[in-house]
């Protein structure tokens, strides 16, 4: 027999800081998933919840409905979410109407790894902590509460942390309690409510392992506790997410252009990227892809293999003149404007600034007299077709079984245009993946050091991916690609991602782009 489960969401989530910038506190991920999953997936299949939406409710909602088409959900809106009249207390009598009947309460910052009684008596759940100064607490003897104390208020009893989680039986009794409350009932939330009940008869009291998803050092320990071997090499981006959910992929941005164009494109790739199955304004899913990311699975075979099925994917576009000139005027946008904007945000997030330096014992000059040196006309001359725009080896599944590649994390657009891109741009971020492995990256093998003006830095690479890299020059060339060119905007790559990633990652980022461009320019006796 199912019951009903509420969780409120309402609230900022700001102890998270710019983890919940974009994204409600309960949509943060712990391995791959956000942490709603993990609450959801606590409970039998038959469960029902009941949603208090506020803060950046609509993320919420949306997600919900992607990822279980088939549970049941009932949503209460709630506002205020923040300031005067707000609070945990409000947000529970925003969903009283789908709550007459026993329900369990729980936060959406509390996951437990024992199984959770039902609500057919009223209960509180506790967890055993050395520090309590920070949690609400509770008195227990033999099994049972016998007091329920606000955070700070230690007594002389030995206390235990309430954590957030409670059966209520007597949902008549709570309700009454809860609306007579007034602002006590606002500020202490459901605890106000078990209060009432408290007084009539006592409560169980159960002890769990709990997880507290709510505070920084909480989630870390968190996602440590729940991280899989298996899990893939995903950078974590504040404004963007990738989760993985019941065979599903939900792709969430905080841009809603960048999702639509990536779901009209993915009409345009039919065959080489999976099709879109349900769309959100800020969502859109797919099918799992079955198989491996190919930087798990490549070889050096495998690679010629993967390079022939590109060659049926990179087919040019016929322009016009006019085109041609609008593409060319895209592609300096896309390299050189961009290339500098991205590098002015490097040196204001990180303090750093336009320099000569050692590079590895490598006398540099300024970046700027390097871009100087950039035949730019030459290089934004580009080479228009059909492109995927994010081409390295976390972003294309191999299935060894039905011996067939599948592209995915499609770029939404090309400078604006959907339809077209430059293939020297693809051919560029395959370099550049082959040089720097996410895998590697992800594991921290790399070392890099930026003190006054010299940089060091060191990068483990796969042997594999050595191997395919000595390929893929040769493999240029012999398709009338100038891999030259390939290498100074594989180098811009860099530049440009430096400002987007984690510190010291960044750093190496620059260090090893700036090197790459300068060996490029002094290596320019090809025509590019």
């Amino acid at each position: 027999m199912g019951f009903r489960v509420v969780i409120p969401t309402a609230g900022l989530g700001s102890r998270l800081g710019g983890l919940t910038k974009y994204l409600n506190k309960s949509l943060v991920s712990i391995a791959h998933r956000p942490t709603i999953c993990h609450l959801i997936e606590q409970f039998p299949e038959d469960s029902e919840f009941v949603i208090a939406l506020g803060y950046k409710g609509n993320l919420v909602r949306d997600f919900l409905e992607l990822a279980y088409p088939n549970r049941i959900f009932y949503f209460a809106d709630v506002e205020p979410f923040e300031g005067e009249g707000s609070g945990l207390g409000y947000s529970l009598l925003c969903c009283e109407e789908y709550l007459q009947q026993p329900f369990i309460f729980l936060s959406c910052d509390t996951l437990v790894t024992q199984k959770i009684p039902p609500p057919d008596h009223n209960w509180m759940g506790y967890a055993e902590l050395d520090d309590l100064f920070s949690y609400r607490t509770l008195a227990v003897q033999h099994g049972r509460v016998r007091g329920i104390h606000e955070k700070g208020d230690a007594g002389a009893e030995e206390l235990k942390a309430y954590i957030g989680l409670a059966g209520i039986k007597d949902y008549a009794s709570f309700w009454a309690m809860m609306r007579e409350g007034g602002h006590a009932t606002i500020e202490q939330g459901e605890a106000y409510g078990l209060r009432g009940i408290l007084t009539a008869q006592p409560l169980s009291a159960y002890e769990f392992e709990w997880f507290d998803t709510g505070s920084p050092t909480g989630l870390a320990a968190t996602r440590e506790a729940y991280r899989t071997v298996d899990e893939p090499n995903i950078l974590e981006k504040e404004n963007e997410a990738i989760w993985f959910v019941n065979g599903q992929v939900i792709k969430f941005s905080d841009d809603i252009r960048f999702v639509a164009n990536r779901v009209e494109r993915a009409k345009n790739l039919v065959g080489f990227v999976p099709d879109v199955r349900a769309v959100k304004p800020h969502m859109y899913s797919y099918n799992k892809v079955p198989g491996r990311v190919l930087s798990e699975a490549v070889t050096l075979p495998l690679f010629r293999e993967f390079l022939a099925h590109c060659k049926t994917f990179w087919k040019n576009a016929d322009l016009n003149l006019s085109q041609q000139s609008e593409f060319k005027g895209i592609c300096k946008k896309f390299y050189f404007n961009k290339t500098k904007e991205r590098v002015e945000l490097f040196y204001k997030n990180f303090s750093k600034e336009d320099s000569a330096e050692l590079i590895n014992g490598e006398e540099m000059p300024t970046l700027a007299s390097l871009f100087r040196r950039v035949d730019w006309d030459s290089l934004t001359q580009g080479l228009p077709g059909q492109f995927h725009g994010d081409f390295h080896f976390e972003n294309i599944i191999w299935n060894a079984g039905a011996k067939k590649f599948m592209f995915l994390d499609w770029r939404q657009d090309f400078g604006g245009d959907l339809d077209v891109g430059d293939i020297y741009y693809d051919l560029a971020k395959l370099l550049h993946g082959l040089i720097v492995s996410h895998e590697l990256i992800a594991n921290e093998a790399f070392t890099v050091s930026w003190e006054s003006n010299q940089i060091q830095f060191d990068l483990h690479r796969k042997q594999a991916l050595v191997e395919c890299e000595q390929y893929f020059s040769a493999w240029c060339s012999e398709n009338g690609f100038s891999y030259h060119k390939v290498r100074l905007l594989t180098a811009l790559i860099y530049l440009n991602i430096a400002a987007l990633h984690h510190y010291p990652y960044s750093l190496l980022l620059y260090a090893l782009g700036k090197r790459m461009l300068k060996q490029e320019l002094e290596n320019s006796n090809e025509n590019y």
